[in-house]
């Protein structure tokens, strides 16, 4: 370990989707609330990699940070939690220069079960080469204070063994049993300055109930469970107190919040009694807070309602943007992914979202080359996208899970083959973007100032985001996180470019 200062020092690295940012945002409130300073990866005694798993490729990122921060960074401590860590905790602490796996199970006690460890070291800077097994003895009372009955190897170990063994580093436990919800804002940013920190990113819900065929996620997040309404209404409260003007509420399948919860029967809640839904959040939101603009991240289709599409609809304080997931176009398989839907039911709800909101972006996400895909099934997701209108795609290629159905799947496409779908995916979504963006030009929309501000040959431009969700320059340096009323004068280069009218 490192012994430049009196004060421990970490840094947490995230990978994937914003529900792992915020688990990450929540971890670095546990480490700040004990008193650490968060640095850069290459200067921290101690390092979180906050992993995901939903491709093969997501793992390979996981273990090359591994390895990248041991050349860069060799005396820090290296701790993987997070869903690849849930997943393979065994394979991980096999790794060369990894102190501990610590699964999603336990990363709500992340911080109580690190610390310990590294403070025996931190205390005794001539122990600075002896592994935290060899010293963790005398933490025995914190350690034996974790609530960890189900713990896949129990915390005790650590004080009984003094080699440093595999077993005695991996913290997994059956996601199932556990009804944990890591909660905290987490900022999107596209600027390295701290202060520059914009749209928080809010989630209120975690795990999953439904079965995809292809999806990891149910297995290394758990059930479905939803943050209570008094604490997001606290988050977002804290939020507008600190002077955001926008923030996104994410989940890993956002539409169920609530189910799992009884419904308290608010005053402003349509329902009172059995249990609460997403709908009752949004307006309980709206009624409760001074936020001026709420955004929703991905929503299922079956949890696209009519009165929720009436409600976005309806308020000028929600976003104007529906991301809907997809994955395929093909009835067959859409079945064989286990999919809750078929593909006149989303075409259905795309067209009643855009008949509502005529300007709205409508964004899915899109599989290609999933197991038996046929040509005649592909060619139905392309015909499909072509038809609706959608406005930007995330198109994936398919990628075998351990343990999923779908890995055994017959019939697996062709990597090859698969990716060459995804091109086609990809050049229609780039085509369907592109037409969408014309149509705005000569509008006028809101926007929501960003941090970045570039320099080009003529002069200086400023990036904003517009509330249908599409990338905006205005011309000159504006302060970040301000709602303005841009004109859109033009289409250059695939960007929207506008003008502030003038006083």
């Amino acid at each position: 370990m490192r012994y430049h200062s009196s004060v421990l020092t970490y840094h947490v690295e995230n990978f994937g989707c914003r529900a792992t940012q915020a688990d990450g945002a929540a971890l670095e409130r546990q480490f700040d609330s004990r008193g650490l300073t968060q640095v850069s990866a290459a200067h921290a005694d101690l390092v979180i990699l906050n992993t995901c798993t939903v491709t093969n490729s997501a793992d390979q990122d996981a273990r090359a940070a591994i390895r990248r921060l041991q050349r860069h960074n060799p005396l820090a401590r290296i701790v993987v939690t997070g869903c690849y860590a849930q997943r393979a905790p065994q394979e991980i602490a096999a790794l060369p220069g990894v102190s501990a796996v610590i699964g999603n199970s336990h990363k709500h006690q992340l911080a109580e079960i690190v610390l310990p460890i590294l403070s025996v070291e931190w205390r005794s800077p001539s122990s600075a080469a002896i592994d935290p097994i060899d010293s963790v003895s005398a933490s025995a009372a914190d350690v034996a204070s974790l609530r960890t009955p189900q713990a896949f190897v129990a915390l005790s170990a650590l004080t009984e063994n003094r080699e440093l063994r595999t077993e005695s580093r991996v913290f997994v436990s059956d996601i199932f049993a556990h009804t944990e919800l890591l909660a905290a804002p987490v900022f999107e940013s596209s600027s390295s300055h701290e202060g520059d920190r914009t749209r928080p990113n809010l989630k209120v819900q975690e795990g999953c109930d439904n079965r995809c065929s292809f999806c990891v996620i149910p297995s290394v997040r758990g059930h479905s469970r939803s943050l209570p309404l008094p604490q997001i209404i606290e988050e977002v409260n804290a939020l507008v107190a600190a002077g955001y003007r926008e923030v996104v509420i994410s989940g890993i399948n956002l539409g169920r919040w609530g189910r799992d919860l009884a419904s308290t029967g608010h005053p402003r809640s349509p329902k009172a009694a059995g249990s609460q839904r997403f709908e009752d959040l949004l307006q309980i939101i709206l009624s409760e807070t001074q936020l001026e603009k709420l955004r929703i991240s991905s929503v299922e289709p079956m949890d696209w309602t009519d009165d929720l599409i009436a409600l976005v609809a309806s308020s000028p304080r929600i976003a104007k943007h529906a991301h809907v997931p997809l994955q395929s176009g093909s009835d067959a398989v859409l079945r064989r992914m286990h999919r809750k839907y078929r593909p006149w039911h989303y075409r259905e709800k795309i067209e009643k979202i855009r008949a509502a909101m005529p300007t709205a972006a409508i964004g899915a996400d899109v599989m290609a080359g999933f197991p038996g895909e046929t040509h005649a099934e592909f060619d139905a997701t392309r015909r499909l996208i072509a038809d609706l209108p959608f406005t930007y795609l995330h198109v994936f290629t398919y990628s075998a899970r351990p343990g999923t159905p779908a890995a055994a799947m017959p019939n697996q496409v062709p990597v090859q083959v698969a990716r060459e779908r995804n091109k086609i995916l990809r050049d229609l979504a780039a085509e369907k973007k592109l037409a969408f963006a014309q149509s705005l030009v000569g509008k006028s929309l809101e926007a929501i100032t960003l941090n970045v501000v570039h320099d080009d040959s003529d002069a200086e431009f400023t990036e904003a985001l517009t509330g249908n969700y599409q990338k905006l320059y205005l011309k000159g340096r504006h302060a970040p996180n301000r709602w303005i009323t841009a004109h859109i004068a033009e289409l250059r280069d695939g960007a929207l470019w506008g003008t502030l009218p003038t006083l």
